[in-house]
């Protein structure tokens, strides 16, 4: 499944001590957004539920989009977070310089690329870094 054994030696003997891995993260940085959408509360939370169902995850609650941060420019615009009953969608939306910063984190594993993609598709990136993470 998802553990793994770690063995190492302890005076003469070998333990094994189990790891779990709690959970997947992915971190996108998505550049050369499409103005309109990431400007779109509607498109936003749209995009939340349809993640969910890219990930085959159930949302719990509705997702919440406050608009924020215009004390600076390249700070001002939507944040999201969209709690799953397996954890959480958060994203972080700059208007002034066309980029999304958006986190998925699940305790149940999935499909880093499906979810590349469609997020690159959906906000209509030009450029895109991701880091994955496995959280134990």
């Amino acid at each position: 499944m998802n553990c793994y054994a770690e063995e190492f030696e302890q005076k003469d003997q070998t333990v094994v001590r189990p790891q779990v891995v709690f959970g997947w993260e992915l971190v996108l940085d998505l550049y050369e957004c499409d103005d309109e959408t990431i400007s779109s509360e509607e498109d936003i939370q749209r995009f939340a539920r349809e993640l969910c169902k890219v990930l085959d995850m159930k949302a719990y609650g509705d997702p919440l989009t406050p608009y924020f941060g215009e004390n600076q420019e390249h700070t001002k615009g939507y944040s999201l977070l969209q709690f799953i009953e397996t954890s959480s969608i958060t994203g972080h939306f700059s208007e002034s310089t066309g980029a999304a910063y958006i986190n998925i984190f699940s305790c149940r594993e999935y499909d880093y690329d499906l979810v590349e993609e469609f997020t690159k598709n959906f906000f209509g990136a030009k450029r895109i870094q991701s880091r994955r993470l496995v959280r134990e």
